[in-house]
């Protein structure tokens, strides 16, 4: 299942399984670890349940990496422990890498409450890198996760990383049923209507809902000037990960629009921004693109 701005993992993670899970890494002044594909699902999946980690995968032969490794690694001391780097070698943890669909690197995920999302990718300066961290605990705190690495509660973290609460909706998913898996999210959102993790999987299913038996790239290609013909070619890029050309059709189509059709699409890309996350490079320089044709 490929869902935009969610990976599940979950097969990668029985895979691996062992009859004991190996243990999390020791506490140490700075939280960051190597991880392989034994060690994913207990030092990344079960450890997200307290802890936000910040997944860095990279390559030795990756220049870029060498430039954002440093960076990531020094933030995680500064930070003393609110958040995990997991750092995953590509070339040595091939099963993983193909889990995370990575077609370039650098590529940083996160992991909170034993579900993973994309980031960002490509080496981005300190500063940049400071505020996806910001972003990252802020949405922790949302969550409810707020222990520290190597806290007392880290280590006696249930080893379940599913959320009983989504196991409706990941079931209808693996089935193909959209409408179902729409109606879970959708119950879980009526008690908890700031949980993020249910709002982004309710918009990737409507997204999969939306484009299903969809061309993509005919639907790019034979895009006709019409709203909706907009709007499904803007939705075939975004799931081809070309954020920035979704964003770019959409914003366009923002300034050349009114009235209804013009909500329509504004609506459109601000869920396309949601999903992508409020760090992805695309959505922040976006963001100014989209205020600037609506004002």
């Amino acid at each position: 299942m490929n869902i935009p701005g969610a990976v599940d993992l979950g097969a990668l993670a029985k895979a691996a399984a062992q009859p004991a899970p190996a243990a999390v890494s020791a506490p140490s002044a700075i939280a960051v670890i190597d991880v392989t594909e034994d060690t994913f699902e207990d030092a990344v999946l079960r450890q997200s349940l307290t802890v936000p980690v910040i997944v860095d995968l990279w390559a030795t032969w990756c220049e870029p990496c060498k430039q954002l490794s440093p960076i990531l690694e020094k933030l995680a001391a500064e930070y003393g422990g609110k958040f995990v780097l997991a750092k995953i070698d590509v070339d040595a943890n091939q099963k993983l890498s193909a889990a995370f669909q990575v077609q370039s690197i650098p590529a940083v995920f996160v992991a909170l409450g034993g579900q993973v999302a994309p980031l960002f990718q490509s080496a981005i300066p300190e500063p940049q890198a400071r505020q996806v961290v910001e972003a990252v605990l802020e949405q922790a705190a949302q969550a409810g996760i707020t222990g520290r690495y190597g806290d007392a509660d880290i280590a006696a973290a249930p080893v379940a990383v599913s959320d009983p609460r989504f196991d409706a909706a990941e079931d209808a998913l693996n089935e193909g049923d959209w409408d179902r898996a729409m109606e879970a999210y959708k119950e879980v959102l009526a008690a908890a209507p700031g949980d993020v993790i249910a709002k982004i999987g309710l918009l990737n299913v409507e997204l999969l809902k939306r484009t299903d038996g969809v061309d993509l790239q005919g639907a790019i290609d034979n895009a006709s000037d019409s709203v909706e013909s907009q709007l499904i070619a803007a939705d075939a890029e975004f799931l081809m990960n070309e954020y920035a050309a979704a964003f770019d059709r959409l914003i366009t189509a923002v300034a050349t629009t009114s009235g209804k059709e013009r909500d329509a699409v504004r609506i459109r890309v601000l869920q396309l921004f949601d999903i992508a996350g409020p760090t992805d490079p695309a959505v922040v320089t976006s963001r100014q693109a989209l205020t600037n044709a609506l004002f």
